[in-house]
């Protein structure tokens, strides 16, 4: 009994510490703005409708409106922050406090009980071999998620706070070059003198043909130094930051002085091929494109049994549509050992695309059984539920397709309804200082295009998430 007393006073102690630690005030480590995206949204909405009131002679209701949208409104975005103190990221503000007031719950996801994130990237401007990319990072995770949406300072020191502190399982490749290569531009700026790397403007003319470089190696008696090997890292180092910085000459020289050093690197060519992707994107050259596939074609036949690059590599022939030889480098990273839950995770993805969901079921389950933590683990368990459930219930899986038929069709009409809004209000004020009857019409189909706008947005929340079963009779 005594000792049975013991071990309850000591579990009582140790919960008693972990309420205090979870209760004390974390320091914030980073916090970075919401993206306003939103906000805009709903002020242009609000904006319109004044004009509608004013139109219909209503002008205090519509003051009313104009303050809101313009008063109100900037100050939520203003205050609408994502901050991370180490262990959780959460969301603060004027208007995160409301909704907390309204729905009693808090938007707080710990690091540990993350799923997945996730990085796209838009290319906002394209000048010479630069390419100015917005990234938006997703974080999921127990139905919440965040979104981090480049931008200045407080964004970089975001993602060099947050990402070290996520399993390397739940990240995607976009996500970890960000991880590992985002810096500040004054110590890009100052790797690149240190490197003597020449500017863009001086490689504007300069051609990269991937056969003909690394077929020009050095010959086999000839060694390289300990200081040629050194400077081909730190020139692999610039190259990928100055990949992420959507410098992509400078990034295709620097990788060009690395290769020269370490032809056979295969972590060096995977990157590379990233870069010749990039490029193949932002010119929308078909050659870069093929190029790039070789390159991941060379980096297999010389990953060895390196599992993580194998999946990397795997990603990468997905985003370059070489979906088959993709499936078979993720076959080979799966061969492998227990380290690979995110090869299974992207064979799952293959086997849904060609709707093979008893293979789908079998690579989460799988998966399941092999997470490295308690997160990874409930994300399998429910994708493999919720895939079995489809492949067994014949009448949920007609309602999930007629959800996802639904949710399609939404998206489809919230693009024409956005254009035909913004198309009509242009008319009507042109149309009104001509003819006062051809503008009311205008007026008329802006605003039954932005009520079907709303409405499909309405509609696309809810068919968003997926239906729960009906439970059997």
């Amino acid at each position: 009994m005594e000792e049975s007393e013991k071990v309850q006073t000591l579990q009582g102690l140790a919960e008693v510490k972990r309420l205090r630690e979870e209760s004390a005030p974390q320091r914030r480590l980073a916090s970075v703005r919401v993206s306003p995206g939103g906000y805009l949204a709903t002020a242009s909405v609000l904006t319109f409708a004044s004009a509608l009131l004013l139109r219909s002679d209503r002008e205090i209701w519509a003051l009313v409106f104009v303050a809101v949208a313009w008063l109100l409104l900037p100050a939520l975005a203003l205050t609408d922050r994502l901050v991370f103190d180490g262990r959780s990221i959460r969301r603060r503000g004027l208007f995160p406090l409301m909704s907390r007031l309204v729905s009693g719950n808090s938007q707080r996801l710990n690091v540990v009980d993350f799923e997945k994130v996730e990085t796209n990237a838009v290319r906002t401007l394209r000048r010479g071999g630069r390419v100015r990319y917005r990234y938006r990072t997703q974080v999921f995770g127990k139905g919440i998620s965040f979104a981090i949406v480049s931008g200045g300072k407080s964004y970089r020191q975001m993602l060099r706070e947050l990402l070290p502190r996520i399993h390397d399982q739940k990240i995607d490749a976009r996500t970890r070059d960000l991880r590992d290569y985002v810096c500040e531009p004054r110590v890009l700026a100052r790797n690149i003198q240190q490197l003597h790397l020449a500017s863009s403007t001086v490689l504007d003319d300069a051609t990269f043909d991937l056969k003909e470089r690394l077929a020009h190696r050095r010959s086999s008696s000839e060694a390289h130094s300990a200081a040629d090997v050194e400077r081909a890292v730190l020139l692999r180092q610039l190259a990928n930051r100055l990949r992420v910085a959507g410098r992509l000459r400078e990034s295709r020289e620097a990788f060009r002085r690395a290769l020269i050093v370490l032809p056979g690197e295969a972590g060096l060519i995977y990157e590379f091929a990233r870069l010749l992707r990039s490029q193949a994107s932002a010119t929308g050259d078909a050659r870069l494109l093929s190029r790039a596939r070789a390159a991941l074609r060379l980096a297999v036949s010389r990953a060895g049994e390196d599992a993580t690059l194998l999946t990397l590599i795997g990603e990468s022939l997905i985003e370059c549509g070489d979906v088959v030889r993709a499936e078979r480098t993720l076959h080979r990273a799966v061969a492998m050992g227990t380290q690979s839950f995110r090869a299974r995770v992207e064979l799952a993805d293959l086997a849904l695309r060609n709707g093979k969901l008893a293979h789908v079921i079998h690579y989460y389950r799988d998966g399941a059984r092999l997470a490295p933590d308690k997160a990874l683990g409930v994300f399998a368990r429910r994708e493999a539920d919720y895939y079995a459930r489809l492949n067994d219930d014949e009448d949920y899986l007609v309602a999930e397709l007629r959800r996802i038929n639904w949710l399609q069709h939404s998206t489809r009409v919230r693009r024409l309804t956005a254009r035909v809004t913004n198309a009509s209000i242009l008319f009507a004020l042109a149309a009104s200082y001509l003819d006062p009857a051809i503008g009311g019409l205008g007026w008329a189909l802006a605003s039954s295009s932005l009520f079907a706008w709303i409405a499909s947005l309405a509609v696309g929340k809810v068919l968003a998430n997926r239906w729960t079963p009906r439970p059997a009779d």
